[in-house]
């Protein structure tokens, strides 16, 4: 696939930050189908959680060379997902879950048995109800602030349906559904009795070690 041939071209020259294969997508469908353009320079910053207080968004900013303006604009207004050595991002910016919106930038993700999960802040009624977060979301303008600084350390997993690309949160039925092949598993996840993505990301992690990744 060569669409973005004139975009790219000027990310060919140069030492890549990122020391190994940089791989971008320009949507669900070339990803699963591992249909993406190869680039040299990217450029992986973690966002503080002032900076994700103040202007919102995901947990990490990517980004081209310094001189590379048309694809710095493509990975943040257009590009579905990166692959920045073996770490997976999806592009939030183009993520929804109902009629919440993620916000800009990317969230580090997972590929298992053909489907994405990735790790964000809790949205909507995920964190109204959710154990991972506060038991209670406050009213009112300085309630509400107080409210997202509590969740801006929260982070919780999403699925992204691979067929429709809906997003849906992986609560404990998802996990325990994931988790039904591998009954030890399963127990001790029901031990741990979390939504929360450290939990989540440990078994999917599992998964992902046992052989249910794709690419």
């Amino acid at each position: 696939m060569k669409k973005l041939f004139f975009v790219l071209l000027l990310s060919l020259v140069g030492v890549a930050e990122v020391a190994a294969q940089n791989i971008v997508y320009s949507n669900l469908k070339d990803f699963l189908a591992n249909d993406g353009d190869t680039v040299a320079v990217l450029k992986v910053e973690k966002r503080t959680k002032n900076n994700i207080l103040m202007t919102g968004g995901a947990d990490y900013k990517i980004s081209a060379g310094s001189d590379d303006h048309p694809l710095c604009k493509y990975l943040k207004k257009r590009c579905y997902a990166v692959q920045a050595d073996t770490s997976l991002y999806v592009n939030c910016k183009r993520l929804r879950y109902k009629k919440f919106r993620f916000g800009a930038w990317y969230a580090p993700a997972l590929l298992v048995n053909g489907t994405i999960y990735f790790s964000a802040i809790p949205l909507g009624s995920v964190a109204a109800g959710s154990d991972a977060t506060m038991d209670v979301m406050l009213g009112g303008t300085f309630g509400d602030a107080i409210a997202a600084s509590a969740l801006i350390s929260k982070r919780v997993y999403y699925e992204i349906d691979p067929q429709t690309g809906k997003v849906d949160f992986v609560g404990k039925d998802k996990m325990l559904s994931l988790l039904s092949d591998y009954p030890d598993w399963q127990k001790a996840y029901i031990d741990e009795n979390s939504e929360s993505a450290k939990v989540t990301g440990k078994y999917l992690m599992k998964l992902c070690s046992s052989g249910n990744s794709s690419h």
